[in-house]
């Protein structure tokens, strides 16, 4: 602790050399916890492909089986109505495909966080709100497929514009529900305790003109111990939340760094942003699945016994479809997200004036985040900015603000502790 405070104190020592302070800081992660780090990252560049390629070979099975047109031939003996038959053909589909790649998920989701002591819960409890997001999945899929398959019955060569407006429709009722009901059936979201760090965040709040008046803290320990915070909601359900890990391992300094980067998802719009842009891209999904799913059929439906777009059986075959092209245009999102995180970033930098809390926090994040990925690295995998893309913004930031923040009675800068881990 000594050792890492006497090189933050020199890197902050006049004159202030950002690029020294930025190199202190990121010798604070070094030898196994920094392997560990990069080896756990390093693994996730993988995930995507291995995981498109399991979904990949459960749509296949349900295809090449017969099992889809199976599933739809039994929900048209059930009920005559087709927007029905889509709903009851869902479950099955839904079902099936969680068994299938079940393993895959107890893996990725369960066993690589745990061999990596990210991951707090029991088996049994992780599988318990693993079928709670099944649940949850069920009910929206027999939807989408409602919406959907009726879009493709009733406007066969412009149904990929219609099931676009749909599916954006249904994803913003989603972003404005979840934080009333759905966030709160995986953790328990309460009002921040009165002190004079709530006050502070909420003066923060107040001047960047956002209508708050509470901050919700929720309970992440019971699943890991990384740190968090979120803008959730849409319209009249916005809310602002910070995990009980930030509030319990983070300084005062690196919390209200946290929520002005999460004040800056507010201001500058970041969630319509997203919507925004995924209406491109499901409009992007829909015209492929209105230009490949016939042309496929006609080579391959025979044998699956699949010959109609508007059959629900085809659902695995759009799956297919979907998960290439989500693989592909996977750079693509990371670049998104992680342009509108660089700007929440700058926007909380100035919000907060915690240069030394942002790098802090970016630091303890870089416990499973590659923190010196090469450039392309960043590019192609990162969602959000490395661990020294951070630091060395907080550490330029606090370099042009030097003499605007509080300096100790010997002139020298206020260094906040980093929390003991």
């Amino acid at each position: 602790m000594s050792l890492t405070m006497d090189l933050l104190a020199a890197a902050s020592a006049a004159p202030f050399d950002a690029e020294a302070a930025t190199r202190a800081y990121l010798a604070t992660l070094q030898g196994a916890a920094r392997a560990k780090s990069d080896s756990y990252f390093e693994g996730g560049y993988w995930l995507p492909l291995w995981g498109s390629l399991v979904a990949i070979l459960a749509y296949g099975a349900m295809l090449r089986l017969g099992w889809s047109a199976r599933w739809s031939a039994f929900a048209s003996r059930i009920t005559a109505g087709p927007t029905r038959q889509a709903a009851l053909y869902s479950l099955p589909f839904t079902l099936v495909g969680a068994v299938l790649t079940l393993p895959w998920t107890i893996y990725s989701s369960f066993i690589r966080e745990r061999q990596y002591g990210l991951m707090n819960q029991s088996f049994p409890a992780w599988f318990g709100e693993y079928a709670i997001q099944l649940a949850i999945s069920l009910i929206i899929t027999a939807i989408f497929f409602m919406i959907v398959f009726a879009a493709i019955r009733r406007a066969p060569k412009s149904w990929w514009a219609w099931a676009s407006a749909a599916t954006v429709t249904l994803l913003a009722l989603l972003i404005m529900v979840s934080p009333v009901f759905i966030a709160p059936l995986f953790n328990k979201y309460q009002p921040m305790a009165q002190g004079p760090l709530r006050e502070q965040i909420l003066t923060m709040a107040h001047a960047q003109k956002i209508p708050a008046d509470n901050v919700y803290v929720f309970d992440a320990s019971k699943q890991s111990n990384r740190i968090s915070a979120n803008v959730s909601g849409l319209g009249p359900t916005i809310r602002i939340s910070l995990n009980d890990n930030l509030l319990n391992r983070s300084s005062p300094a690196g919390i209200k760094a946290v929520m002005g980067h999460e004040m800056g998802h507010y201001v500058l719009n970041h969630i319509g942003q997203l919507i925004a842009w995924l209406s491109l891209i499901t409009l992007g999904a829909f015209l492929l699945l209105w230009w490949a799913t016939p042309r496929l059929l006609a080579f391959y439906g025979q044998r699956w016994g699949v010959t109609r777009v508007a059959d629900p059986a085809v659902a695995p075959l759009f799956g297919i479809i979907v998960t290439l092209f989500g693989l592909a245009i996977g750079p693509l999102l990371n670049n998104i997200v992680r342009h509108s995180e660089n700007q929440a970033d700058a926007f909380g930098l100035e919000a907060a004036r915690e240069p030394d809390g942002f790098a802090m926090t970016a630091m303890q994040l870089s416990e499973y985040r590659k923190i010196e990925p090469t450039e392309l690295e960043e590019i192609l995998f990162f969602d959000h900015p490395s661990g020294r893309t951070r630091v060395k913004k907080a550490m330029e930031w606090k370099a042009r603000h030097l003499a605007d923040l509080p300096v100790d009675q010997r002139g020298q800068m206020v260094m906040t502790s980093p929390p003991a881990k």
